[in-house]
């Protein structure tokens, strides 16, 4: 048997002593003054390059654009120039004009209170479905059929909001299958949901539901797989039926989660579904069917008025990283992490 090798002195913080290589340290040694940012740098390198393709494109397609907002405070004219850098060049600056135009625009305010309703709605009634179709699913004992099940419903989230409205075209529409059906029973030809501006609201969520509420619950599902069965079974020695169980162990695992995707929808309040609702606006009117993105779009690229557009996306961007910000405020009042800690 080869003799022991001495591990060295300690070191003086009460940190591993000096000369010895840290767990996981890819056989670099801690200095004896403790680590260092050159000693992480070495030992996390190989982490570090291949974060960089990810931090190039979130740099290059998220914080580049962001120079763009200069634009808002323009009179921008793409055409002005043979380029965008000559056009921003020759285009005027005009200020705050453009703010002040927004806040006079009834169409704008229009827009913005259709898109606090749709989010509302879709808070109250499209947010709790991935947790319950979780919780339902994790409750299966086969296997297989939570397997089928999970399949089934993951599967709308790979269809196109083209097809996803085709389909619901076709069984509330005017000629779909409900009209049809009550048609031939004599009990009126003028139900048709997809054309009406009073049920835009609450169409729009369910064919959120139907089409991501399978999808989201995949976060949920990897949360409760990470529940210690002792725990479930402790409850139930306890004398805790299913219902207690799952009041007890199974939602307090879930309410970190929970929280964080809540704060993450809260954030993106002002954002309901632009391919979604542009396709249906036609339908309804742009009273009840012009949002904030639709906006953009139309005073934007339709009518070529980049400027004010640009000043309308800025100020929903402030506003969204506010709301971020005070719904992870809130979440740390109520002991949840949220997005970052304190």
């Amino acid at each position: 048997m080869a003799p022991a090798v001495p591990a060295g002195p300690p070191a003086a913080d009460g940190g591993p002593p000096a000369g010895r290589k840290e767990p996981g340290a890819a056989g670099v040694s801690v200095p004896p003054g403790g680590t260092t940012w050159r000693h992480r740098l070495r030992r996390d390198r190989a982490l570090i390059l291949m974060t960089l393709p990810a931090l190039l494109l979130v740099l290059v397609f998220s914080y580049v654009p962001l120079l763009g907002n200069a634009v808002a405070f323009k009179e921008f004219d793409p055409y002005v120039g043979e380029s965008f850098t000559e056009s921003f060049s020759l285009s005027p600056w005009v200020g705050f004009e453009n703010f002040r135009r927004m806040v006079e625009d009834p169409y704008f305010w229009s827009a913005v209170e259709n898109t606090l309703v749709i989010f509302l709605v879709q808070l109250v009634f499209f947010f709790p479905v991935p947790v319950l179709l979780a919780l339902l699913i994790n409750s299966i004992i086969s296997p297989r059929v939570r397997a089928w099940a999970q399949g089934i419903l993951y599967l709308p989230h790979f269809f196109s909001w083209v097809l996803v409205i085709t389909v619901f075209q076709q069984i509330l529409g005017g000629a779909g299958i409900i009209a049809q059906t009550m048609r031939e029973h004599g009990w009126g030809g003028g139900f048709d949901l997809m054309t009406d501006p009073g049920f835009f609201t609450f169409l729009v969520t369910l064919q959120a539901i139907w089409k991501d509420a399978g999808w989201g619950i995949i976060v949920f599902l990897a949360a409760l797989a990470a529940v210690n069965p002792d725990l479930y079974e402790a409850a139930a020695m306890d004398g805790a039926n299913r219902w207690r169980r799952m009041w007890h162990v199974t939602l307090p695992a879930l309410r970190p989660v929970i929280a964080l995707l809540l704060v993450l929808r809260v954030g993106d309040a002002l954002t309901v579904g632009f391919e979604q609702i542009l396709l249906q606006r036609t339908a309804v009117g742009t009273g009840a069917g012009e949002v904030l993105d639709t906006y953009v779009w139309n005073v934007g690229l339709e009518n070529g008025d980049f400027g004010y557009a640009a000043a309308v996306g800025l100020v929903k961007g402030v506003f969204g990283l506010c709301l971020v910000l005070a719904a992870n405020k809130t979440a740390h009042l109520l002991g949840e992490q949220g997005v970052y800690k304190k």
